[in-house]
Parts: C-alpha cells; sequence; structure tokens
C-alpha cells in the first residue's frame, strides 16, 4: 500500500495498485526516447558489504505525527547531484519523485523538481520494468518503449509517470560513499482531488518488501542487508537506517505472513485493559506511511464502544475538533498526551502464532493532543478510508520503538529505544 503523507486531517493512506503500461513517445510530455543506458549491475568493490558489516545507511528523520503529519528523510539524486525530501514508507515498494518533464500537478516549484534526461529512461522489457509491475509482466507492443507506472490511491489521487535510473549518493556506515544506480518512478502527473493539501515533500521513499523498492536493490548489488528499520520520536524526528548494523538486542520477534504483499503480521487478537475482546484473525499491516492507525469497520466500533464505557464517569466530554473525527475536551486545555492519559486503557495485539509476542497500545500510541488543548483518537475507520479488512499500525503506533524488518529472514521486530539521537555509527 503505498502512502503519501497528509495533514493529520485526513491522513493520506493509499491503497496501491501499481502498474506498468506502455506509451507511444508522442503521448509523454516532453517526448523522450527510450532507455539507451540501463542499471549498472557491477558488484559492490566494498570487501565487507557482501556480509553486512559496515554496511549500513544511516539517515536523519524529520517530521511528527501532529500537526505535520508526516516523517521524512532527504535523498541525494542525479549527477550532479541534487537533494530532495522524501516520505518514508514501509507500506510501498516504489520510491517516486516528482519531475519537470514537464509537470502537472506538482506541488513543488520547478527549480525544485528532478529533472530527468533521455537515456535514464528504463525500457520496457527490461528487468526494472517487470520489477515495478511484478507479479505481473509488462505489457509490451515493442521492447524497446518506455516503462510508465500509475499509482492509484484510495483517496481518489493518483501519480502517473515514467520509470528512470540514476545516480543516488549513499554514504555507507563505514564511511565509504557509494553512488549505484536506482530504478525510480519520475511523476509527472499528479492529481489531488480531495480539499486538503499534499505534503511539502518531493515524494515518495517505498522501503515495502517487494523488488522494486530501493531496499531490494541494495541488496542486488551486495551493499547492504535486505533490512530496514526506523526509530521514530514521539517529540519529532528520529532515523532510518538500510541493513542490519543496528539492529538492537533484545528484539521481539514476528514472522512475517508468506508471500503477503505489505508488511503482514500473523493474526493477532485484540485486548483492552489486559482483558479480551472477544476480537480475533486481525490482519495487522505495519506502515510508516500512514500517520495514523486503520482498524477495519467492526474492530473500529468495538474499539470507540469499549472507550466510551471506560469513559464514563471520567470528566471529558466529546468536542469538535477539525484534527481528527474523534475527539474530547477536559475541563482545562490539555498540554500533552500525559495530561489525558490515566482516563484511558491500553489496547493490546497478541499474535497468537507466536508465543509472548505482543504490542502494547498505550495511550500515548493512540492519542494525540491538539493545538485546541483536545485529545483526539489516532485510530480511524480502515473500511472508511478504502482498506477493507486490513488493519494499519501506522506511526502513531510505532514511536518510541526501533522497528525491523527483516526481509531475508523473514520476520519484523520492535523494542522500546530512544529516538531523540542518531546512533553512533
Amino acid at each position: 500500500m503505498d502512502a503519501k503523507k497528509r495533514k493529520p486531517t485526513v491522513p493520506w493512506i493509499m491503497m496501491v495498485i501499481v502498474m506498468v503500461f506502455l506509451v507511444l513517445c508522442a503521448n509523454f510530455p516532453g517526448c523522450f526516447s527510450a532507455a539507451s543506458q540501463q542499471p549498472n549491475k557491477k558488484k559492490s568493490t566494498h570487501p565487507k558489504a557482501a556480509q553486512g558489516f559496515g554496511s549500513s545507511v544511516l539517515f536523519p528523520v524529520t517530521g511528527n505525527v501532529y500537526p505535520l503529519g508526516y516523517y521524512s528523510i532527504s535523498l541525494t539524486i542525479g549527477q550532479p547531484p541534487k537533494v530532495f525530501e522524501f516520505d518514508i514508507d514501509t507500506g510501498s515498494d516504489l520510491t517516486w519523485v516528482q519531475c519537470d518533464a514537464p509537470c502537472t500537478g506538482c506541488t513543488k516549484p520547478v527549480d525544485h523538481l528532478y529533472k530527468p534526461a533521455k537515456h535514464i529512461i528504463v525500457s520496457c522489457d527490461h528487468p526494472s520494468c517487470g520489477a515495478v509491475h511484478f507479479p505481473e509482466s509488462p505489457r509490451c507492443e515493442t521492447p524497446d518503449d518506455q516503462c510508465d507506472f500509475e499509482v492509484d490511491y484510495a483517496d481518489h489521487g493518483s501519480v502517473l509517470g515514467v520509470v528512470v535510473t540514476d545516480f543516488f549518493s549513499l554514504r555507507l556506515m563505514n564511511g565509504s560513499l557509494i553512488t549505484p544506480h536506482l530504478t525510480f518512478g519520475c511523476a509527472y502527473d499528479l492529481k489531488n482531488p480531495g480539499p486538503y493539501p499534499p505534503p511539502p515533500t518531493a515524494g515518495v521513499l517505498g522501503l515495502g518488501n517487494g523488488k522494486a523498492s530501493i531496499l531490494s536493490q541494495l541488496q542486488n548489488f551486495d551493499f547492504t542487508r535486505n533490512v530496514v528499520g526506523h526509530c521514530l520520536s514521539g517529540k519529532g524526528g528520529g532515523f532510518l537506517f538500510l541493513g542490519d548494523d543496528l539492529v538492537p538486542s533484545g528484539i521481539d520477534w514476528m514472522p512475517m505472513s508468506a508471500d503477503a504483499k505489505h508488511y503482514l503480521s500473523s493474526p493477532a487478537e485484540l485486548f483492552f485493559g489486559g482483558k479480551p475482546t472477544g476480537i480475533k484473525d486481525l490482519k495487522v499491516v505495519f506502515d510508516s506511511g500512514s500517520s495514523y492507525t486503520y482498524f477495519s469497520f467492526r474492530v473500529y466500533e468495538a474499539v470507540l464502544d469499549l472507550l466510551r464505557r471506560g469513559l464514563n464517569g471520567k470528566p471529558l466530554d466529546t468536542v469538535q475538533d477539525k484534527a481528527l473525527p474523534i475527539c474530547w475536551k477536559g475541563t482545562k486545555r490539555f498540554k500533552s498526551v500525559h495530561d489525558v492519559k490515566n482516563y484511558f486503557s491500553t489496547l493490546t495485539l497478541s499474535f497468537t502464532k507466536t508465543r509472548n509476542i505482543k504490542l502494547e497500545l498505550q495511550p500515548e500510541a493512540y492519542l494525540i493532543v491538539t493545538e485546541h488543548g483536545n485529545a483526539c483518537l489516532g485510530i480511524l475507520n480502515g473500511t472508511e478510508a478504502g482498506l477493507d479488512d486490513l488493519d494499519i499500525i501506522g506511526d502513531i503506533s510505532l514511536l518510541d520503538k526501533t522497528v525491523i524488518y527483516d526481509n531475508e529472514k523473514q520476520q519484523i521486530g520492535w523494542v522500546s529505544a530512544n529516538c531523540d539521537r542518531l546512533p553512533k555509527s
């Protein structure tokens, strides 16, 4: 599920249909020719890279759940290099950046757009095009047609572009600078029909488990392990790493569901205040591309009912707040979640196929305090958002934890952590 961050009033959770299709040069703005240069498959010259030692990339993260509604990193692309800001999204595979091809609907000024050259366009018959289109095969009229992509979102927004390859400048933790040729999307047609503006970032960094993700590509070059981790601070900021050098000890590991498109857990059972709710077999997806947590309608309604019952007799009243649908006010303005958390109970997800592996969602992991001093519920109706029966664990429920997605061992893990400072390299 590709996710593009939205303002906290309407987080842009994105159910993705990524498809690669053919267009003739006349149909593409700027009339690019097919790619004449493809990704360089040369192996890493760093002797320790293949073993995963000293071969991770560490990024500082900026952003917050509220009021910004997204977390992002900066990446340097091209020669000469240019810096772009990307939403970090473990719920999608394809990385894309707003592109001057020229662009329709782009939110960045022209001088802040990625400017593609003709020779970097990926052709339809290239394996990189197949990776973007996977598990289907590209439908090519002629092998040298350019490889296009389209991403459709649950809020009826969309991104259209061409698949390209270019140099990324990455500093490994062993001090080496690498400049691999990586495949990504050059987005030249963005549609945002909703009333709320998109985030100010230039694109989305896809960190999913698919073949098109930058994470998979770096593994193919033997630069890093196919492992990604993030530590998002409840105070804002944090860090992200690619590779396994910063995986801490004490991790609670849980197997990923086999052959799942997303980072899908084993089935989970929901507890409220330590007591079973009778809600079982939740399909839980871990998605850093979502600011908030989403439960399917059945689970969402049950959680709302439990919360409301638990608030009976408490000095809280419901109130309208533009930030989120469900909010409460107290006898005076709340300054932080700490002022209100004692009125709420802990939600716990117990993963039934793994002994003693639980994700506790204390009130800090599902509440925000708005600029108006109200407490609002950061759990939303996923069915209403177009997510069907999936349950999404978003940023709000992953704060102040190091969360690891290990694609090589097919496991997800987490541990409480201080995300306010970068780890020592």
